[in-house]
């Protein structure tokens, strides 16, 4: 069995783990790196670019690092190199945990219980949940579905395909840190910039292709390709734009406007305009969608590897 045949089979394996088990409640690794980079940060904090782009490289290229390692110590056997990539796929792909959350808060929102839903909500995204009503907290449900199809499972099997291993975790790093400290508090304006701007440009190819995927696997391909061509560039972020948007066409609903995050309004603009507002049953058609994009995913950065690898031999 070849390396290439050996990822194919190992990220597969990851994924259906993902779908059967879901993300681990206790020691799980993401959530290890989290506090490692945590730690990190409390000595490395200097209201400067400079240390916090020492920050991103200590963190992100620590967890690339033990991945070369890993990948380079199982090498000799393709049945441990397969079960390595699968472990690692599973730790980084959190589409079952992604759906559970959204899931969730549909549910406190079908029983009319508001107060539930804005409790569930800091699960899944980071806005003020009290400033939000039922329909709020539905289109931000969806949003949140959108956006992390993109950076919790497209993502990481499109640098799982490029780099392996050394891929996945390297990805899953840097993503981490960016909602660590990307965001635009005055503490972290110039500490999180570097991890902010390494997400946007590692985020780039995964959000591109979760649009795609969105466009192919969605009820409204024509409103899809519309909404991402129209609105994807209105959106402040490079890489949630052509997601959210393309998400929006295909459900044929409209996302954007205003929002808050940690007493902080946002007026962004919408997205697909010509759709209805959200409504709670949107939240499972989003999750349908997610799903499919994701096993679609899954198809073509396998077969993306096989053919690469292929011709460079």
């Amino acid at each position: 069995m070849g390396a290439d045949r050996s990822y194919a089979y190992g990220a597969a394996a990851g994924l259906l783990g993902d779908l059967l088990l879901g993300d681990p409640h206790r020691m799980h690794p993401v959530a290890a790196f989290g506090r490692a980079a945590g730690r990190v940060e409390r000595a490395l904090w200097h209201d400067h670019r400079g240390w916090g782009a020492l920050h991103t490289l200590v963190c992100a290229g620590g967890a690339t690092a033990l991945g070369v390692a890993a990948a380079r110590a199982v090498r000799p056997s393709a049945a441990a190199s397969a079960a390595l990539t699968a472990a690692a796929t599973w730790a980084v792909v959190g589409g079952t945990s992604l759906a559970r959350e959204a899931r969730a808060v549909g549910r406190a929102l079908e029983r009319g219980d508001v107060a539930a839903a804005r409790a569930r909500l800091p699960h899944l995204c980071g806005r003020d949940p009290q400033a939000l009503d039922a329909d709020a907290i539905a289109r931000a449900v969806v949003e949140s579905v959108a956006e992390n199809t993109s950076d919790a499972v497209v993502g990481a099997l499109v640098w799982g395909a490029v780099a392996g291993v050394p891929g996945l975790l390297g990805f899953r790093a840097v993503n981490t840190l960016d909602a660590m400290v990307g965001h635009k508090s005055p503490r972290l304006r110039r500490f999180g910039w570097a991890s902010a701007r390494l997400d946007d440009v590692a985020g780039w190819p995964g959000a591109r292709l979760t649009a795609v995927l969105a466009v192919l696997a969605g009820d409204d391909p024509r409103g899809a390709v519309r909404a991402w061509r129209a609105d994807a560039h209105r959106h402040p972020s490079p890489n949630a734009g052509p997601v959210e948007a393309s998400f929006a066409g295909a459900l044929g609903v409209r996302l954007g406007g205003t929002l808050s995050y940690g007493g902080r309004v946002e007026h962004r603009p919408v997205l697909n305009g010509a759709g209805r507002p959200v409504r709670v049953a949107d939240i499972g058609r989003a999750v349908r969608l997610s799903r499919r994009v994701g096993l679609l995913a899954l198809g073509v950065t396998v077969a993306g590897r096989l053919i690469g690898k292929g011709r460079v031999r």
